[in-house]
Parts: structure tokens; sequence; C-alpha cells
């Protein structure tokens, strides 16, 4: 210790967070549900309130992307009950096995560099009974 008093710096402030789920808005006025947004998608009103979603969800586009990288990864369309849409990745399986249809969750503890939103597969891919 050098004896001078130095405050936290922001990553050690951070706490980790310790619920699986994400936070989402839903409009006061209309009650529409969206993530991530500072105006309804729907009235345009900036009136939201934040809730809790389980961060479960189902696949409703899937592809595989390698842009500015040489490692090929998986950016899905996730629809969520609460009623929003929102893109996503999709770990723990070949980018190439996530399919329409596929429920999904969130990833316990893990979050990206790029603050995208990361999910996995709730039941791993099949392929050993593809042909039955």
């Amino acid at each position: 210790m050098t004896g001078i008093d130095v405050e936290p710096t922001a990553h050690d402030a951070v706490e980790p967070c310790s619920t699986e789920g994400l936070v989402y808005q839903v409009c006061r006025w209309c009650g529409t549900a969206s993530f991530r947004k500072l105006l309804c998608p729907v009235c345009a009103s900036s009136d939201l309130e934040s809730e809790q979603s389980d961060g479960h969800g189902v696949v409703v586009r899937s592809s595989v992307v390698n842009r500015y990288s040489r490692v090929m990864r998986n950016e899905s369309l996730v629809r969520f009950p609460e009623g929003f849409v929102y893109r996503c990745r999709i770990v723990g399986a070949a980018p190439h096995l996530v399919s329409v249809g596929d429920r999904v969750r969130p990833v316990g503890g893990k979050t990206s560099e790029a603050g995208e939103v990361v999910l996995e597969l709730c039941d791993p891919p099949g392929m050993a009974d593809w042909y039955a």
C-alpha cells in the first residue's frame, strides 16, 4: 500500500449481474415492448418503464457471419415472449447448426465486448439422428 487513496476504476466499480435475463422497456402510453430503445417504436413516446425478462426466446431467423474476422459466428433474430424481436449472438453450437424455431436462453455471466446480447441453445443440436 502506498497510502494514497485511489478511487476504484470503472471496471472495479461495476458489480457482476447476478440475475440472468434482459431488461427491456414497455411504453406507458401504448404498452409496446421494446429493447434498447430511447423512444417507443410505435408512438414515439419517451415514457418507457423498465421491466425484467427471463431472457428465454425463440430463433426466428439465423445466419452465419464471418465479416471482420476469420472466425464464423451466428447472428440470429430472436423473438421474446414479452413481444419484442432483437438481433442476438448464439454460442455453444456450431454457427450452421442454429435453426429457426430453436429455443434459446441467456448465457450465465457472459457478455460480449461489442455490447451484443449473447444467448445459448436450450437443447443441443442433434446431428446423430438427422437421417432417422
